[in-house]
């Protein structure tokens, strides 16, 4: 039983987090529209899901081999990857739009802002 409730816990925790960022896109969206675009609900919520694979598969991949410069920089090159992931994302989703890379990188330190703003609304 306990097996069960960690299993569902766990997804319930997932499907939070992917609503959380879908929300993110949208208000980012919203407040600087030409930063980031999004066209519809569905292309928000497709990029929030894509967005959690890329940042799942690729970044760790990305934030190994940059390591030296990730260092040298004292962490700022991650503000980098992390619009290469944003920017590669709109690059997948139809209907997702950012305006360049300096917009993605950009587009991505506000939306990890408002991401965690949100969560802090999320209990635990």
């Amino acid at each position: 039983m306990i097996w069960i409730e960690q299993k569902w816990g766990k997804t319930v925790f997932l499907l939070v987090r992917l609503i959380i960022n879908m929300v993110a896109l949208l208000i980012i969206a919203y407040l600087f529209p030409g930063l980031i675009w999004v066209d519809s609900f569905w292309a928000a919520l497709a990029t929030a899901f894509l967005l959690g694979i890329v940042n799942a598969i690729i970044k760790p991949i990305l934030v190994f081999f940059t390591l030296p410069l990730t260092i040298l920089t004292l962490g700022l090159f991650l503000l980098v990857i992390n619009g290469l992931m944003l920017w590669l994302v709109s690059a997948l989703v139809r209907g997702f739009h950012v305006s360049g890379f300096w917009g993605a990188v950009f587009g991505a330190i506000l939306i990890s802002l408002v991401s965690w703003i949100l969560s802090r609304f999320i209990p635990r």
